[in-house]
């Protein structure tokens, strides 16, 4: 009779410890944040695209700066040819060399819109003009996706580091997540210097 009450109450109990040890938590927020890292990716690829373009309609001004345009090439180069898979947000050193390329390439870029500005003729160029427009809502998109994705990040990171959940995180491996940062930290984080001169 014993075994038999064991036996019934055996799975219910199993349930009901289960249910408190946040391993669904884990799932939703474990897919929550690839689908959030996804829009970051697609984000980035859009602006890869956007950038041949770019390339190709800048080439057409006779004198442009060549060194300015192969950092550009090259950057991009650089930042596509990194493998994005779902290992690469549980591998920190693979993470901060995608954020690095990808820094590296928006660097690139505001070098180039900087040296547009001494080039007349291709500021007033309507399929630059067109392209730029359609890069800086790209770099917009990529903001608001980054955003999500520190969010999600941070639930999800909070899930593995919070009591009981943690400990479920360590029976199923559940590592925390890398999040993206900032390259210069210490540098943006010191106040601007401000000199009106004297007159």
């Amino acid at each position: 009779m014993f075994t038999r009450l064991m036996q019934r109450a055996l799975p219910l109990l199993l349930a009901l410890s289960l249910t408190g040890c946040g391993y669904n938590d884990f799932q939703q927020l474990d897919e929550s944040t690839t689908s959030a890292w996804s829009e970051v990716v697609n984000q980035y690829q859009r602006r890869a695209d956007l950038i041949d373009n770019l390339v190709a309609t800048v080439k057409g001004e006779a004198n442009f700066e060549q060194e300015t345009l192969t950092k550009v090439i090259a950057a991009r180069a650089k930042a596509t040819s990194i493998q994005v898979t779902p290992e690469l947000l549980n591998n920190p050193q693979a993470f901060q060399q995608f954020q690095a390329a990808q820094g590296e390439l928006s660097s690139a870029l505001s070098r180039l819109m900087v040296t547009v500005e001494r080039y007349p003729d291709l500021k007033a160029n309507k399929a630059f003009a067109d392209l730029r427009v359609a890069l800086e809502g790209t770099e917009n998109r990529i903001a608001v996706a980054r955003g999500r994705y520190i969010d999600a990040v941070q639930e999800y990171n909070v899930l593995v580091r919070s009591f009981p959940t943690n400990l479920t995180a360590m029976v199923f491996g559940y590592a925390p997540k890398a999040n993206f940062s900032v390259a210069n930290e210490a540098q943006i984080s010191q106040p601007p210097k401000v000199d009106f001169g004297t007159r």
